[in-house]
């Protein structure tokens, strides 16, 4: 199989690219879930609510939210913020909130897809 630069499949990577660009509502749920897993673990929402929503000094447990919460006063948090939480109007699509909301709100929540980080280049010329 050809790679990009000798280290992805280039499969993979369009793959990756094409669900990157589609919309929410192109995506089925479990990909919907999948993308929110990614953008929580990315965008920075597990630096103040835990990896895994637990919650942490920073920020509370996201584990009930499903319940707790409708889905439009989980995407009003998340555009406007509160208490302690920054606005991320100016950060998110409205895709990506809907992707964030559907992560949140999924039964069993899936894991983050692993960042493959490539190996250092070699320079077979030393």
């Amino acid at each position: 199989m050809k790679t990009l630069h000798g280290h992805f499949p280039i499969l993979a990577v369009l793959i990756a690219s094409i669900l990157c660009t589609l919309p929410s509502s192109a995506l089925s749920r479990k990909e919907s879930e999948q993308a929110g897993a990614n953008l929580f673990r990315d965008k920075g929402c597990a630096y103040c609510h835990g990896t895994n929503a637990q919650g942490t000094s920073k920020g509370p447990s996201l584990a009930h939210v499903r319940t707790a919460l409708q889905p439009s006063q989980i995407s009003n948090q998340i555009l406007n913020g509160g208490q302690k939480m920054p606005s991320f109007q100016d950060s998110l699509s409205n895709d990506e909130i809907a992707q964030l909301v559907a992560y949140l709100r999924s039964k069993h929540r899936p894991l983050p897809t692993p960042v493959q980080v490539p190996p250092p280049l070699s320079n077979p010329a030393q």
